[in-house]
């Protein structure tokens, strides 16, 4: 069996490394190779994949926008409004600029891209990038725009850990930095044929490792070495719309279908697998989180509900593309215990103040997630994995894969974090946290009257 691929593609998963050692198909992979398939550009392959990328740009703006937005007090609204807004312009524009290609630049290294697509040089409306199946391509300005989004959307999750008391151009230059030193690499590493975990064989099928666990050791690290708010543990801080954080979680569920589903880069039975994972293992999270909560107490919360549904749909990520239903309901009932047991008593035994539980969703969700891969990609659960899959190998890489992940990001981010307080400073000053960012930072308030 082979795959025809350019240095453009995603290469997500690792699935030809992966075949290797767990000698799996999807359907539409294999190919005969007595002949070849001549490669074609085939328009609803390309529709599919134009609608996906914007449905991740919807996660990003509103949705993740609205979704931390309602979690923080009145007077920080619009300042995390703004943190997405200008986050996802200045990563669209570093992407373009040298992201592609320190990601999927072509380079031999198992650790960047180079610099072969730096201002996205060679690239034409003609180019091509392949997908998971011979023969089968898609344009590669389609495939440099879905990527983009994700790199946008991964930052920007970074933010919630630290709302509320973070200087706006430490946020920008921190970012700046941080999508260039950490995830570039790890896409790279993740998602490239030379990548150090492609070819380890890692199984990621949109992001655990690249998007959740590196987003939410970032915003752990961020939270503890920016600090507590000023009030944390005294004063109220509870969010001040869970109207627009239940908008917003709904949008990010709306547009997590063309993160998951998209990532299959083909309209066929593998972005049905992916578009229905994403619907039940949220759904089995979502039940799960509330169960959990009503027990623990007393009462089911909105709140509850709508981080049960973030929690199942970071878990499922990264199996999207290779669990069945059943079992991905399984995952993200597991998942979103799991996460419940970080935001509401880790969190609170260790005092960090993550506001809008960025590592207890997303970093351990994706955790788990990136673990649980292994499991419900067992065929005896409904997975994709072949007669002769072996569950502890696979289990064991990719605990290797979220083992480098959290070191890659953590080491870095803590450099990073330090380098930009030694710079501009990290944290707004208690005068303006007191204020509220809105004002203080940008002249503006979210309400009136």
């Amino acid at each position: 069996m082979t795959l025809q691929m350019s240095h453009t593609s995603p290469l997500r998963l690792g699935l030809i490394a992966a075949g290797a050692l767990t000698t799996f198909t999807l359907p539409g992979f294999a190919q005969d190779a007595a002949a070849p398939a001549v490669a074609t550009i085939d328009k609803g392959d390309t529709t599919f994949m134009l609608v996906s990328t914007i449905l991740v740009l919807l996660m990003i703006l509103p949705g993740l926008a609205l979704f931390y937005g309602g979690l923080v007090r009145t007077k920080n609204m619009l300042s995390v409004l703004i943190q997405c807004t200008l986050i996802t312009a200045l990563v669209m524009v570093i992407w373009v600029l040298y992201g592609y290609s320190f990601a999927f630049g072509g380079s031999e290294s198992a650790f960047w891209g180079g610099t072969a697509k730096m201002f996205l040089a060679g690239v034409t409306p003609a180019s091509e990038a392949a997908t998971f199946s011979d023969g089968v391509m898609i344009p590669e300005y389609i495939f440099i725009a879905f990527q983009m989004t994700f790199a946008c959307i991964t930052p920007a999750l970074i933010v919630g850990a630290f709302a509320e008391r973070v200087r706006f151009s430490a946020v920008m230059l921190f970012v700046a930095l941080w999508v260039t030193f950490v995830y570039f690499p790890v896409a790279h590493m993740v998602w490239d044929a030379n990548g150090l975990l492609f070819k380890m064989g890692a199984l990621d099928f949109a992001g655990g490792t690249v998007v959740h666990i590196n987003a939410g050791i970032a915003g752990l690290i961020g939270a503890i070495m920016i600090g507590k708010r000023t009030g944390f543990g005294r004063d109220m801080m509870a969010p001040h719309s869970m109207t627009l954080t239940m908008v917003g979680a709904c949008l990010l569920w709306f547009g997590w279908f063309g993160f998951n589903a998209g990532s299959n880069l083909e309209a066929n039975g593998g972005a049905a697998l992916a578009m229905i994972n994403t619907f039940t293992a949220t759904a089995g999270a979502i039940l799960a989180w509330t169960a959990i909560e009503t027990l623990h107490r007393g009462k089911a919360s909105l709140l509850g509900a709508v981080s049960g549904m973030i929690a199942g749909l970071v878990a499922v990520t990264p199996a999207a593309g290779f669990a069945g239903p059943v079992g991905a309901i399984a995952l993200g009932a597991v998942a979103s215990g799991l996460c419940y047991y970080f935001v509401a008593v880790v969190k609170n035994k260790f005092g960090y103040d993550d506001t809008a539980d960025v590592f207890g969703i997303h970093g351990i969700g994706g955790i788990v997630g990136a673990l649980g891969t292994a499991v419900v990609n067992m065929p005896g659960l409904g997975g994709a994995g072949g007669e002769d899959y072996a569950v502890g190998s696979q289990l064991m890489i990719q605990a290797s894969a979220v083992g480098i992940t959290i070191l890659w990001c953590g080491i870095l981010s803590i450099v990073l974090y330090k380098i930009v307080d030694m710079t501009i400073g990290l944290r707004a000053s208690v005068e303006d946290e007191r204020q509220g960012l809105d004002l203080a930072s940008h002249g503006e308030a979210a309400y009136h009257g």
